[in-house]
């Protein structure tokens, strides 16, 4: 989708100590985010919902083709049809051997069961589907550029979206996820990305005591290239 024109780009003017305290600000507020896997079904307006995927929506994306959709599920039907199907996609990961030992070692210590009731007492599920072509009104096929890449930056800003309104969520891939295309009638140029449950947390709710890698673990600076052997 080439741009018809370009506008001026106006971007806000803070001294370094405004843009240091709003970064630490922002910084404050991501630490506390936690995926959550017991929630409340007290309900959730949808105007909360539309304004975290309009959010999202502002994503990069290669060549601007915007490869997304967002289903969006409040339908107590839809959603117990969801968890019925992911629950049999998820026994036979956890119990049926699909999932190598070392992943599901790795999940332990999160207390991840295949047993998803989060499904149905969440009062929004949302699904994001990528595209992975565009369709003419010929019917041809036209292509989209860094699909994977486009998808997930939107999905990380859906996701800091719900956490500055206040509202919880968790990334669920079930595996495999093609029943989402069933249930929820999205055609085959479309592959489901990630499911999102979204609401407030159940009272009481706890969530793993993490730790998160430092600065130093996880940042190089100015790296040096290695001599060339002689």
């Amino acid at each position: 989708m080439e741009p018809d024109r370009f506008v001026p780009y106006a971007l806000p003017s803070y001294s370094d100590a405004e843009r240091r305290e709003r970064g630490e600000a922002f910084l404050r507020t991501m630490d506390a985010r936690r995926s959550v896997r017991d929630f409340a079904d007290t309900p959730v307006p949808r105007e909360l919902i539309e304004l975290a995927i309009q959010a999202a929506s502002t994503a990069p994306s290669g060549a601007h083709r915007q490869p997304w959709t967002f289903v969006a599920v409040s339908d107590p039907a839809i959603k117990r049809a969801i968890r019925e199907a992911a629950e049999q996609e998820e026994f036979q990961f956890y119990e049926g051997g699909r999932a190598p030992d070392a992943w599901i070692n790795a999940l332990r210590p999160l207390g991840t069961t295949w047993q998803k009731p989060f499904l149905e007492t969440a009062p929004w599920l949302v699904v994001v589907f990528e595209q992975l072509h565009l369709e003419g009104e010929d019917g041809s096929k036209q292509p989209n550029y860094y699909t994977k890449e486009s998808v997930g930056i939107a999905c990380g800003m859906f996701i800091t979206a719900l956490h500055t309104m206040g509202l919880a969520t968790l990334t669920h891939t079930p595996s495999p996820m093609k029943f989402l295309s069933r249930i929820l009638g999205r055609p085959s140029r479309e592959r489901s990305y990630i499911l999102f449950p979204v609401g407030l947390p159940a009272e009481g709710v706890q969530v793993p005591d993490l730790r998160r890698k430092s600065l130093d673990e996880m940042s190089i600076w100015n790296p040096q290239p290695e001599a060339p052997a002689e």
